[in-house]
């Protein structure tokens, strides 16, 4: 059977969405380590607009400056528009609409009394294999990593990279990348390397062009890249974007505590699903189940999460400026040993 994945790179438009808003959080931690945080991003040619709600003892001037800086830490910078023109992003260029308002005070009232900040569902999963995640997915970010760290250490490919990899079985069927070029690049031998095995199909720039990119090809918003930020089609996608919300949003946390109980549960069993449930204000989860799978065996158990969200939270470390750092390296990094 044929099984299919995808990752990104920081490049691509929604990450760098994803990630200017995970270094303002950052930056607003640094000020008020119980911020209430919620910004969506929109990058759209050389222009940004945030729009949502922010409340603590924070300062937002400098905002322009930490845009900049996230775009130059992805790689972004101004060196590298000279290279590229008006094929990406230009950072020298780059025009700021700030829409930011307060969080509502209802919601306000009920994280105050250590209930989550919204209601949703949430699925954690963990599988047998490298990094506790499925096969196809393990291979596209590693292939995606590789290729985007190469594009960093020079200007002969863009940022903005998209790979796919096809399992048939457990051999690699097909791999995809799409990554900008200026002049035709050979990356047969170092995508074969990067995989350990050779595809029976390597396809790079379907098109057999591609130069426009990142906010100058596509528009890029927070939240849009789900399916490349948890577990591809292995698992059903849980609650919203955990990218641009502070701790108290269980979209974040419960999705991140999810992969944790999932971890925990996996123990000789082939795969593990870890399902979890929230009420706005209300500290306790109106659900939590595990299902584990062994040999084409499900087993289900519900099982009892008696901490508070304020618990969950320090246990996780989660209000500490890391949101940079997880939206480069992986949502659910800081939970590898």
């Amino acid at each position: 059977m044929k099984k299919t994945a995808e990752a990104v790179s920081l490049g691509h438009p929604d990450k760098i969405s994803d990630y200017i808003s995970s270094y303002i959080l950052d930056k607003m931690i640094e000020q008020d380590p119980y911020v209430k945080y919620a910004v969506e991003v929109l990058v759209k040619d050389n222009h940004i607009v945030l729009g949502g709600e922010i409340t603590g003892n924070v300062n937002l001037d400098n905002v322009k400056t930490y845009i900049l800086n996230a775009l130059s830490d992805i790689g972004y910078t101004n060196e590298y528009a000279k290279h590229w023109k008006h094929f990406a992003i230009e950072p020298n260029k780059v025009t700021v609409e700030n829409l930011i308002g307060c969080q509502s005070c209802d919601i306000n009232k009920g994280v105050k009394q250590n209930g989550w900040g919204d209601q949703g569902v949430f699925v954690g999963y963990a599988c047998k294999g490298k990094e506790n995640i499925n096969r196809e997915l393990f291979l596209a970010r590693k292939l995606n990593q590789a290729i985007y760290e190469k594009a960093k250490n020079g200007f002969d490919l863009g940022l903005d990279i998209k790979t796919q990899i096809t399992l048939d079985d457990t051999k690699i069927d097909t791999a995809i990348v799409a990554v900008p070029m200026l002049k035709k690049i050979d990356l047969t031998d170092f995508i074969i390397k990067t995989l350990g095995e050779k595809p029976k199909h390597i396809i790079v720039n379907g098109t057999g062009i591609y130069t426009y990119h990142s906010s100058i090809a596509d528009c890029g918003i927070t939240g849009r890249k789900l399916a490349v930020d948890f577990y591809s089609t292995a698992c059903p996608i849980g609650g919203g974007s955990p990218w641009t919300k502070d701790p108290s949003k269980a979209d974040l946390t419960l999705n991140i505590y999810a992969r944790k109980l999932a971890l925990q549960y996996l123990n000789d069993n082939d795969e593990c699903f870890v399902y979890l449930s929230s009420c706005i204000g209300k500290s306790e989860l109106p659900s939590a189940t595990v299902k584990t799978i062994k040999n084409g065996t499900i087993t289900m158990q519900n099982i009892t999460v008696e901490k508070t969200p304020s618990q969950i939270i320090e246990e996780l470390g989660l209000q500490t400026p890391i949101y940079k750092t997880l939206c480069k390296n992986g949502l659910f990094s800081l939970l590898k040993t």
